[in-house]
């Protein structure tokens, strides 16, 4: 394959993607554009097809349709309300409370759900009256919603993290899943103090001191979702199941559960399953496509050809991983995070693995990246569900979100710069 090949793919990327052609169709159209330019299009269809179907026949993509299904039924299981009663109760006292609030049910439903969506919507439907009420902005209460969804997605169990793994050729899923809690809690931090300070600015209320016993009750009624990070995180870790089994373990415990609290009944399981199979065909459907484009990246010498490019600005590995990152930011305003994963991480993963960079270190970092696209213009998904949950306009949110930004990329540097950060815990419990 030639320049030409390289530059009909990515002409022809984006010009789908501008003409508002589907992320899927757009990344297998441009694959097989690509691949026209030197075989006939009879063989490059075939080759396409191969490649799809053989990314497919992956025993590890299993975990990807149930833990859509877990984080569903997890959705709709009134699991939300109680982490939020939780968050409540042990943020009162600080001020901002009712920020600190969403910033910590995000965080824990997140990573119970393992999806920055169903979060953002479920804890916002719940939070954003509730700040109104108490005299907070609607642009900034809206902004703390969208900045702290994303933060369970490095906090496992995390879809984003098992795709990492299975794009990158079987990196550890629990080195990952324990590289993920450090840097998840720092950005939940970060935006804690930005909470704090505009909270301080604006005189928002604190709650009274929980009694010992409020807080008893309010963890006995959490603690059922809350072990179902226990019971996949130390199944994997202790190696009674792979993640993909994991998967299924919580797909089973989040439906006893919610069964149990009585928001979600039988006649509902058909909805549930019928909903997620619609959300995974569409996650496959960019799985296939987006491993037939990497295999085009190969064919073309492209990671050769930035490798090469890379090497003439610097030779030390942390500034390598610094334009990385700028690259990763700059593609996360337009592109969403299951598509820019599949997309970069076969293109960006031998460059940082030539430079000695860690795969585990820099899985976190890549989604760190993708995590704070998700809530950037003018694509970012969870600007729109923020938006249509509280009803307040996108240039407004944004506003409030420009401090949150500064503090989101300071820790995503931070993590960049010290990969112990995410690399001590893998080390201490010996996955790494």
């Amino acid at each position: 394959m030639n320049t030409i090949t390289i530059l009909v793919l990515a002409v022809s990327f984006f010009l789908f993607l501008l003409t508002g052609v589907p992320i899927s169709f757009a990344i297998g159209l441009s694959a097989f554009l690509s691949l026209v330019v030197t075989l006939p299009a009879d063989i490059a269809a075939q080759v396409l097809s191969q490649k799809i179907l053989t990314a497919l026949d992956s025993f590890g993509l299993l975990a990807i349709p149930l833990f859509i299904l877990a984080g569903n039924i997890m959705n709709q299981g009134g699991i939300a309300l109680k982490l939020i009663t939780l968050a409540k109760l042990v943020m009162g006292r600080f001020p901002g409370a009712l920020a600190h609030c969403n910033i910590l049910a995000n965080m824990m439903f997140g990573a119970v759900s393992g999806s920055a969506v169903s979060s953002a919507a479920a804890v916002g439907e719940i939070m954003l009256p509730l700040q109104r009420k108490e005299g907070y902005d609607d642009g900034f209460a809206t902004a703390v919603n969208v900045a702290s969804a994303p933060t369970g997605l490095l906090i496992p169990p995390s879809g984003a993290l098992i795709l990492f793994s299975l794009v990158s050729g079987g990196t550890s899923v629990a080195a990952l899943f324990v590289a993920g809690y450090a840097p998840g809690f720092l950005m939940g931090l970060g935006l804690m103090l930005v909470a704090a300070w505009r909270a301080h600015q604006q005189n928002y209320p604190t709650y009274p001191r929980t009694t010992w016993k409020e807080l008893g009750s309010a963890l006995r009624d959490a603690a059922p979702s809350l072990f179902m990070i226990v019971v996949v995180i130390g199944g994997i870790l202790l190696g009674y199941f792979t993640a993909s089994e994991a998967s299924a373990v919580a797909v089973l415990y989040a439906l006893v559960l919610a069964l149990y609290y009585g928001e979600v009944k039988p006649r509902d399981i058909p909805n549930l399953f019928l909903g997620s199979t619609v959300t995974t065909s569409i996650v496959l459907f960019l799985v296939g496509g987006s491993v037939a484009m990497s295999w085009v990246f190969s064919a073309a010498n492209i990671p050769e050809l930035v490798v090469s490019a890379l090497s003439g600005v610097s030779d030390n590995p942390m500034v390598i991983l610094l334009l990385i990152n700028l690259l990763l930011l700059l593609s996360g305003t337009f592109l969403d995070l299951t598509p820019a994963l599949l997309i970069f991480t076969p293109l960006f993963l031998p460059i940082v693995d030539s430079f000695g960079v860690s795969p585990v270190h820099f899985g976190i970092v890549m989604v760190m990246n993708l995590c704070i696209g998700t809530c950037t213009p003018p694509v970012g998904s969870l600007l729109f569900v923020g938006s249509s949950v509280s009803g307040v306009e996108i240039p407004r949110i944004v506003k409030h979100l420009l401090p949150m930004y500064v503090v989101l990329i300071g820790v995503l540097v931070l993590v960049s710069l010290v990969p112990e950060l995410s690399l001590f815990f893998p080390r201490m419990m010996g996955l790494l």
